[in-house]
């Protein structure tokens, strides 16, 4: 039997995660499977998950009946919570094994406090609290008031995935935020070695939107057509590949030397929105390109059966950097602006969550009375 790819990427340094929860998972031992089988070792959630896993499925209709009456927004945490338990649960031998530095599992704070620094960071702390898992990940978006609130609960030491991360400007301002934090932490006397981080760039979304832009531009102006069909489904993976670089950057030097040297961990880059959108695409895009040591790919369960298939895995997120860059420059030359584009899909995510979130909280409210 050929090896499973899946299990290769462990060698190479790259973690994979499931971008998936639902009980049955649970049940019936398949999230288990898939941390023996395939080397999955961590799980990641957000509304749009939840939404799916809990209103489509009747996994949930006896724990539902029990919390009757109560909000929509209760039962959601309840069950979201209880599942992350399970999850992290599972995970624990992984993470005490590797000293802190994989086997987690994400909760997401709710997407209507992304821009309210102070309230994202009170609803963090108190998931963090119900969560009581120490391999536990509380999701704050990566918005400008989200990087006031990553520093500060990385100070507290909560654990954090960034989440809703487009741009490489953005990027480094999100690694900085986590290098103050620790920074914070060690001034008030607060051990290091433990706190962990993951930031997570979203791809396929880049990709969707700038292919539009590129459609748009070759349409309106013919001349520049041939140009900006050489760019199209490059630019995500260029973004990725100049992001990683910046990460050797800001986990190296003396500034990062200080802080590794009290045991902290690096702030791993998270591969996101890894689904390939475009069917002209390869299924596996978003996997075979960035291959790297010290990443995170989470994966959706289709993505995760279509590499386990037919994934050829090597390291290739630092081949083609020159190539990258030009992309960028050439993105420029056109006339597209890479920074309006990743602000608008910026924008566009959080009202995205906010959508799946608002649709769950009814579909739960509805829900909650149809099994009763």
């Amino acid at each position: 039997m050929s090896e499973n790819p899946l299990r290769a990427l462990e060698q190479l340094g790259q973690s994979i995660w499931v971008d998936y929860i639902q009980r049955k998972m649970l049940d019936d031992g398949a999230l288990k499977r898939l941390i023996e089988d395939d080397g999955v070792s961590g799980v990641t959630s957000n509304p749009s998950i939840f939404e799916k896993a809990i209103v489509e499925h009747r996994d949930y209709d006896d724990a539902i009946r029990t919390l009757h009456g109560q909000r929509a927004t209760a039962i959601y945490e309840r069950l979201a919570l209880e599942d992350l338990q399970r999850a992290a649960d599972l995970f624990r031998p992984l993470y005490e094994s590797q000293q802190g530095r994989d086997g987690f599992v994400s909760l997401e704070v709710s997407p209507h406090l992304a821009y309210d620094a102070d309230a994202t960071i009170e609803e963090a702390r108190r998931l963090w609290s119900e969560l009581a898992r120490p391999n536990g990940l509380i999701k704050v978006p990566a918005t400008r008031p989200g990087l006031q609130a990553i520093r500060q609960l990385i100070s507290e030491g909560i654990n954090v995935n960034v989440t809703l991360l487009f741009s490489i400007g953005r990027y480094r301002e999100v690694a900085d935020a986590y290098l103050s934090g620790l920074e914070a932490r060690l001034v008030q006397g607060g051990a290091v070695d433990r706190v962990a981080s993951v930031a997570s760039f979203f791809l396929s979304r880049i990709d969707t939107l700038a292919d539009a832009w590129l459609d748009a531009l070759a349409k309106r102006h013919p001349e520049k057509g041939e140009a900006a069909m050489q760019l199209r489904g490059k630019v995500a993976i260029a973004s990725a590949r100049l992001a990683y670089q910046d990460y050797k950057a800001m986990f190296s030097g003396e500034r990062w030397q200080h802080l590794a040297a009290k045991g902290a961990m690096p702030q791993r880059l998270l591969w996101a929105s890894t689904s390939t959108k475009d069917p002209d695409y390869s299924d596996i895009k978003y996997v075979d390109a960035l291959i790297g040591v010290d990443t995170v790919n989470t994966l959706p369960p289709v993505t995760l059966d279509d590499y386990r298939d037919h994934g050829a895995p090597a390291q290739r997120l630092e081949t083609g950097i020159d190539d990258a860059q030009r992309v960028l420059d050439e993105l420029d030359q056109l006339g597209i602006d890479l920074q309006a584009l990743t602000d608008q899909l910026e924008q566009e995510g959080v009202d995205k969550f906010i959508h799946a979130y608002d649709k769950l909280m009814k579909s739960l409210a509805g829900h909650s009375e149809a099994v009763t």
